[in-house]
């Protein structure tokens, strides 16, 4: 249960005790990471101080047998930073509302559904956290692509996400698999098996795990490696010159919110001016109209157009393939 992490926003002092007494409750269930949930709720709690929101955090994975074991009886209001691979589930899609978000006619159509029942604001691609000082002391070259990592030197050096329960671990090995081909990623993934220390629940702990100094190089998130860099660690952020597999965060009403006229607002807030200010100190991809990098990101290697280091790639196909990917990874390749 460590992995769960719940907490209530209320707003604070007597000026807010009336408006509390009469406020409503939403429950948002998520994917984000813990330290951008409590700065995204600081903020919505002052923009929003007549709701109180719970927030129910868990990985990408276990997140999603959460959602379909409380199918019968949901238990949020909407869902807020999962994965788009995962929410195009036709049994998830099957949960949720239409709802034309406030701000959402300007994002991009690659960005939110036909049908208005999800949207994403934000989402994240693959990188390596390549660690200098262990590379120099193993002799190793800096790697530029996952090619690289089939070098025999890179033996028990490279630590990554397990794809099961870590979205950016599946991003990755759909990222592999949709540009090399099916057939020939199975081989490229077993190959670099060989050479893979560890799968890790986490898609940044492989990151932190390499500018720990553990490993060479940790197969993860490129906000991991951009935050390692600006902490000053040992780092380089590598993203892989073929191209980087991502993912959307995409978020969504329930259609059996209790609670609709709150939920719906919370949702508005996500794409708010805001919201979307906040964002840039947790992720590599924004979808707002016009937004660009802080400069400390494009410091650390990110390119002020993150579209051009993107793969192309097909979250339909994606999510359809899912349950069959994991099923064969697990078994061809899992430990």
């Amino acid at each position: 249960m460590s992995r769960i992490w719940q907490f209530w926003v209320c707003a604070f002092g007597v000026f807010f005790a009336a408006a509390q007494a009469q406020a409503g409750t939403i429950t948002a269930y998520t994917a984000l990471e813990e330290d951008e949930i409590a700065a995204y709720v600081e903020a919505a709690k002052e923009a929003m101080p007549d709701v109180d929101v719970k927030v129910l955090r868990l990985s990408t994975g276990d997140l999603g047998a959460r959602i379909l074991a409380e199918a019968s009886n949901p238990q949020h209001d909407v869902i807020w930073g999962w994965a788009v691979t995962n929410m195009m589930d036709q049994r998830i899609l099957e949960l949720l509302e239409p709802y034309k978000v406030k701000g959402g006619d300007k994002l991009g159509e690659q960005f939110k559904a036909a049908d208005d029942k999800w949207f994403a604001v934000t989402g994240y691609m693959a990188a390596f956290c390549a660690n200098n000082e262990r590379i120099k002391e193993k002799g190793l070259p800096m790697p530029k692509d996952w090619n690289d990592l089939l070098d025999p030197k890179f033996k028990g050096e490279v630590v990554m996400p397990n794809p099961v329960s870590s979205g950016t671990g599946y991003l990755q090995i759909v990222g592999i698999l949709q540009k090399m081909g099916n057939e020939a990623g199975w081989k490229f993934l077993k190959e670099l098996d060989a050479n893979v220390a560890q799968y890790i629940k986490s898609g940044s702990r492989p990151c932190k795990a390499a500018r720990a100094g553990e490993y060479a190089v940790g197969a993860s998130l490129a906000f991991a490696a951009i935050q390692a860099v600006e902490e000053g660690f040992p780092v380089t952020m590598v993203i892989p010159a073929g191209g980087a597999g991502y993912e959307l965060e995409a978020s969504g009403l329930m259609a059996s919110s209790k609670n609709k006229d709150d939920a719906k607002k919370f949702l508005d807030w996500t794409l708010s001016a805001g919201a979307s200010k906040l964002y840039g100190k947790y992720k590599e991809i924004v979808t707002t109209e016009g937004y660009e990098p802080p400069e400390s990101a494009q410091k650390a290697g990110l390119p002020k157009d993150v579209s051009s280091v993107l793969l192309p790639i097909d979250f339909g196909k994606s999510a359809k393939e899912r349950s069959a990917i994991l099923e064969r990874w697990q078994k061809e390749i899992g430990r």
